[in-house]
């Protein structure tokens, strides 16, 4: 196990910038679904081995509806990684969920519809559980390492996912708080789900940067208040992430390494050779 990271960290490049970082090295993965965003970094923080991948590109070249999500997460999974925390930019779509703050979800609304959402189709049907698309393990853990860490946080709530890249119209914003909706993003889906296919552990660790555009109080979101936000939060998120590290049993098991077991319909006498070899890696055990 020393040789597989106990964790992966999608998010922004400067993430991976820890001081105390050690045996850096990095990896280009090819995978059936392309190349993923970034090289993968890994590198060892407090002896464990972590993974880093820029979700959009070494600076921050592909958009929320570009993301190679399937390459992403196909290039951590070939790693062995069973564990992934995405950091990432949120809007509020609540008064309680203040600028500053970090929300750990518990559900999501998928609004976007340029994007692959599976690994599986076209030959290998799967239908996988969502109906709680993180995980409460590794989401636990997150919880303790930003409470160690003295951050103001909200445990729980649901994320929309909107296709962006442009930020909502006030009118957007009005309903999807009247649709009981908590925070507002562009790239949490469909990445949470291809990690339940993948039966990979995930968790989001979102940092509230605005009030998107329905607060009359606040001004309108923009991307320097979102880059703002996150430039201050970058320690807290390291020092979260070196938290967890010391926190994660990587012999510990999970329900999510399983989330296959019932998923595939497809008999295995019908997927065609090339389908079973692009998604082999995810069903092996199922089919063999």
């Amino acid at each position: 196990m020393n040789d597989i990271p106990v964790l992966a960290v999608i998010g922004g490049s400067g993430l991976y910038e820890f001081e105390d970082i050690t045996d850096v090295e990095t990896l280009e993965v090819a995978t059936p679904y392309g190349n993923p965003s970034s090289p993968i970094t890994i590198g060892r923080i407090k002896g464990k081995k972590v993974a880093f991948l820029a979700r959009h590109g070494i600076g921050h070249t592909f958009s929320p509806s570009d993301v190679p999500y399937r390459a992403n997460i196909y290039a951590l999974k070939s790693l062995g990684i069973k564990r992934v925390v995405s950091v990432s930019a949120c809007g509020s779509l609540r008064e309680a969920y203040v600028p500053g703050y970090i929300v750990i979800p518990d559900q999501i609304f998928d609004f976007t519809h340029k994007r692959e959402r599976s690994f599986f189709g076209k030959g290998l049907v799967a239908h996988v559980s969502v109906a709680e698309p993180f995980c409460q393990s590794l989401s636990d853990t997150l919880e303790e390492a930003v409470k160690a860490n003295d951050a103001l946080y909200h445990r729980g709530g649901t994320y929309i996912t909107i296709e962006g890249p442009r930020f909502s119209t006030k009118g957007e914003s009005r309903l999807y708080r009247q649709w009981g909706l908590d925070i507002i993003g562009m790239t949490a889906a469909p990445e949470v789900f291809l990690a339940r296919e993948a039966e990979m552990c995930y968790t989001t660790m979102a940092h509230v940067t605005d009030y998107d555009v329905w607060h009359v109080n606040e001004a309108a979101v923009t991307v320097e208040m979102v880059i703002e936000t996150l430039q201050k939060n970058i320690k807290l998120a390291q020092n979260t992430i070196r938290t967890m590290v010391d926190l994660i049993d990587p012999d510990a098991d999970c329900a999510c390494e399983d989330a296959l077991s019932t998923a595939v319909i497809t008999h295995p006498s019908a997927i065609e050779p090339e389908k079973r070899q692009e998604v082999d890696l995810l069903v092996r055990k199922y089919l063999d």
